[in-house]
């Protein structure tokens, strides 16, 4: 089953962008468990370096435990390991040969995210492949945390990122075949989207997470899904854990879904047990049309312990753990 098939008729219609209080800034997020037992939960160094990523992406989980085996930091790895898919042409999406918008433009989101609660993001970026690397730019070497567009771009061209065109001919030949049948309009007829979300945790314990995304397929111009947006696509405290989102957006930032996972953790729960209970909170909220749409959720705690669940069938993690790089089908709320 390719990643690409989950999603179908899903709309976007009244989406809300809700994020709480409780993200007041990305260097502020750091605050002390209030489970007990978290309090002095150290990484097991037993299941370390650890790298886990949404869907069937070897090469790159490849990449980055190479960057942690030679001595690397967990942010160096999630970065070069997302880089791995931002180059893959045959892919469609993320990066390079991404799927476009309804106009033919192939519009970037990204962000990372490290240790120290830093972190940066980039949103509709265009002409640059590696979004990844631009959102590090913008965390290290920027007073925000978020460029957008225009900025974003003229930023990665000012930080020696050369331009160039995004949009191959595979990916222009799908978007013309769309356009024929296509009703400009904010319903997805066939759900195209996917991201690769990457955590890892390195030889010190130390964690971080990166999300890059080409974005939903034939989008309308202008739209950002969770991906770029910290706490929804990606959350990362080092104390606890992290996790990252993969789906239909739109869904994952009305629960600021990665924060949620994360927080769970806090409380006490396992990976696994908190992404249950995240999906879990978009299934069950009143006229969820959840049959309709795909979200799945990763997560690490500081042991090492890991958790996927999505609410469909055949989302995948792939995880490389003790010299052992395998695809693990999650498992799923919807079994009917």
């Amino acid at each position: 089953m390719k990643r690409r098939e989950f999603i179908k008729n899903a709309s976007l219609t009244g989406v809300g962008l809700a994020v709480g209080n409780s993200l007041v800034g990305c260097d502020e997020t750091k605050s002390k468990p209030i489970n007990e037992a978290n309090k002095t939960v150290i990484a097991d160094s037993k299941r370390l370096p650890l790298v886990i990523a949404t869907w069937h992406v070897k090469e790159a989980t490849a990449k980055a435990m190479e960057v942690l085996q030679a001595g690397g930091n967990a942010l160096d790895a999630v970065e070069q390991g997302c880089m791995v898919e931002e180059a893959n042409e045959k892919g469609q999406s993320v990066g390079k040969g991404g799927l476009p918008d309804r106009d033919g433009n192939v519009t970037l989101d990204a962000c990372i995210m490290d240790k120290h609660g830093n972190c940066g993001s980039v949103v509709y970026l265009q002409n640059i492949t590696h979004a990844v690397s631009v959102a590090r730019k913008v965390m290290e070497e920027t007073p925000h945390v978020m460029l957008a567009g225009e900025g974003a771009k003229q930023f990665a061209i000012s930080s020696g990122f050369e331009p160039e065109d995004l949009l191959t001919e595979a990916s222009k030949e799908a978007w013309e075949k769309w356009k024929v049948e296509a009703k400009y309009k904010p319903i997805i007829n066939i759900e195209n989207h996917d991201t690769i979300g990457m955590l890892a945790i390195d030889k010190n314990g130390d964690i971080s997470g990166a999300c890059t995304t080409s974005g939903l397929a034939y989008k309308m111009g202008g739209r950002v899904g969770d991906s770029p947006i910290i706490g929804s696509g990606l959350f990362v405290d080092n104390e606890i854990g992290a996790c990252v989102a993969t789906g239909l957006g739109e869904e994952v930032v009305k629960t600021v879904g990665s924060f949620l996972v994360v927080e769970l953790m806090r409380q006490g729960k396992s990976p696994q047990e908190a992404c249950e209970e995240a999906i879990n909170r978009i299934v069950t909220k009143p006229n969820s049309n959840f049959k309709d749409f795909q979200v799945g959720y990763i997560a690490v705690n500081k042991k090492g312990e890991t958790g996927s669940y999505s609410i469909h069938q055949w989302f995948s993690m792939t995880k490389f753990q003790d010299g052992v790089n395998e695809q693990i089908q999650s498992d799923y709320y919807n079994k009917s």
